[in-house]
């Protein structure tokens, strides 16, 4: 599979190296699974995106269009349209740009988005279901995580293995 990039004529990539990986804030430390890398820096899909909430659909049509026959395709359309949605409507990216980052290994896949960071807002008891909720209960406890990038941006990922 060839790499693919995409960057529409007003963002700019820029994103810098990746950061470590770490925990989803609500999980206890777990080994990592799967077959790719912390951080996704091999030829993979990279695309840059505004931060307006068409550009989730574009997110879901460009890593479809790039993983093509996956096995887990849907769970990775959906868990990078949630990690889109949240980087437009809970992060500096909003009307500004993220970055979306894919990348296939023989039987694992792994999605990033990297925003402009913000504050996280701590989850409140009874809350109702969150996108990062869905995230969880599709890649499992320790399959998902955010962290700072040292630029205040926010890098968050998640990993499904077959």
């Amino acid at each position: 599979m060839k790499p693919a990039t995409a960057q529409p004529p007003d963002t700019h990539s820029g994103t810098g190296a990746p950061a470590q990986l770490t925990r989803s804030p609500d999980e206890p430390e777990r080994p990592v699974r799967g077959d790719l890398p912390d951080t996704v820096t091999a030829p993979g899909y990279t695309g840059a995106f505004g931060g307006r909430a068409e550009e989730a659909a574009r997110v879901r049509r460009e890593i479809a269009d790039y993983l093509q026959d996956c096995p887990v395709i849907e769970d990775i359309v959906l868990i990078a349209h949630e990690l889109a949605a949240n980087s437009i409507v809970h992060s500096r990216s909003r009307s500004a740009s993220f970055a979306v980052r894919c990348q296939l290994a023989p039987r694992a896949a792994r999605i990033e988005v990297e925003d402009m960071g913000g504050p996280w807002r701590t989850r409140t008891p009874g809350d109702r279901p969150h996108g990062l909720d869905i995230v969880q209960a599709l890649t499992g406890p320790g399959g998902w995580g955010t962290q700072a990038t040292g630029t205040g941006g926010r890098l968050t990922w998640a990993r499904l293995s077959w």
